[in-house]
């Protein structure tokens, strides 16, 4: 998951109040039951020391969430009586998450915004092709691209001249199809997508596959179900699509945990890969973070870390903040420190499975990372 999107939260001092709220949660029961779930949000903002004027931003924020516009809710980050984010999420909170502290609230984000890849999909005919792009957001129009028109169409095989038009519609095939190829590629470059799905004409997918990069080939899966055809989507499609994103997401964090054992493993080496706050915090004071790991259930999530105002102002006691520049640092829970962190240097983060029963799951701790680069050990 890229967190570029976070960054309105990076530059501005808190403390910060963070929401995550669901607008279907007894939403049938009326206006009035709802307006006790915000109040309530509210109320526990104020009991822990939120200012009035960010509480007062907050519950305009909430009221103005619908389960029409948004199914799965919103996570509201507030700081100085402003809304500095109001992000979509794509799974429901199970239970209210209403918190004011140093710094914003952010593990909860990992789950319920979701980690499935950004997908682009190509939705395809001999003509042309329409782009979309699927994420959290929900769909989006991300373009299109038109081919020749004509000829398109086989005629039944007879004389010179209907084999020679048959010959031309086979060309304007593959000339649609290399231009379908070309739009498609800029389109996944310029969306910043990880995964294409392929939908449309049984003859144009294929064609249009192999003339794509490699790059983008050996990330893009086809479907048989719906077509480039105003009316041709179907539950099919859609689960399709759903399904696609989610076997991405799960090689991803199969190959990133590879990584990280490899990493990590006892070579003689500087490791590749660190887990552990300590080692973490001095990662990130260094901007060598690659991709973090964190898995939910990680004991040292909630472990005591010292910040500054500026996201590489980390350290694990508060007087080696001090020495980073840091006058006044404060307390905060480690996973929120090293996000901020992350996402201020365009590190991904992964959240990867609880552990197992035998504890074999990594990161220990909870806690874990896959590295830029490592400090070559010093010559004696």
């Amino acid at each position: 998951m890229q967190l570029t999107f976070l960054e309105p939260l990076l530059d501005r001092r808190g403390p910060w109040a963070t929401v995550y709220f669901d607008p279907t949660q007894n939403y049938e029961s009326g206006v009035n039951r709802r307006q006790l779930i915000i109040r309530d949000a509210c109320r526990t903002l104020e009991e822990e020391g939120a200012d009035p004027a960010t509480v007062q931003a907050v519950r305009e924020a909430l009221a103005d969430i619908t389960p029409q516009q948004d199914p799965a809710g919103r996570v509201i980050f507030a700081a100085g009586g402003e809304v500095a984010l109001s992000h979509r999420l794509s799974r429901r909170p199970q239970s209210p998450i209403a918190c004011w502290a140093p710094l914003p609230r952010l593990t909860p984000l990992l789950e319920l915004a979701g980690q499935d890849p950004l997908c682009l999909v190509a939705y395809i005919d001999r003509t042309g092709a329409d782009f979309e792009l699927r994420g959290a957001a929900g769909p989006k129009d991300v373009g299109s691209v038109e081919g020749r028109q004509s000829p398109v169409h086989r005629t039944a095989a007879g004389d010179w001249s209907q084999r020679h038009f048959q010959l031309k519609v086979e060309n304007t095939w593959e000339h649609n199809a290399g231009e379908i190829a070309e739009a498609l590629a800029s389109a996944f470059e310029e969306s910043g997508a990880e995964l294409v799905v392929l939908v449309g004409d049984v003859r144009e997918r294929p064609a249009v596959l192999e003339r794509l990069p490699e790059a983008v080939r050996e990330v893009t899966v086809a479907t048989e179900h719906g077509g480039r055809a105003p009316g041709s989507s179907s539950p099919a499609l859609e689960e399709a699509i759903e399904q696609a994103r989610r076997e991405h997401a799960h090689r991803r964090v199969e190959k990133a945990l590879d990584r990280f054992r490899a990493g990590r493993s006892d070579t003689g080496s500087p490791p590749d890969a660190v887990e552990g706050v300590p080692a973490l915090v001095e990662a990130a004071q260094e901007h060598r973070i690659d991709t973090l790991l964190i898995r939910s259930d990680g004991p040292e999530l909630a472990a005591e870390t010292w910040v500054g105002a500026a996201p590489d102002q980390v350290a694990v006691r508060r007087t080696d903040a001090q020495t980073l520049g840091e006058g006044d640092p404060v307390a905060v829970r480690a996973d929120d420190a090293l996000l901020r962190a992350a996402a201020a240097t365009a590190a991904d983060v992964l959240f990867v499975p609880p552990a197992d029963g035998d504890g074999a799951d990594v990161p220990t701790g909870g806690l874990g990372a896959l590295l830029r680069w490592t400090h070559e050990p010093s010559a004696a």
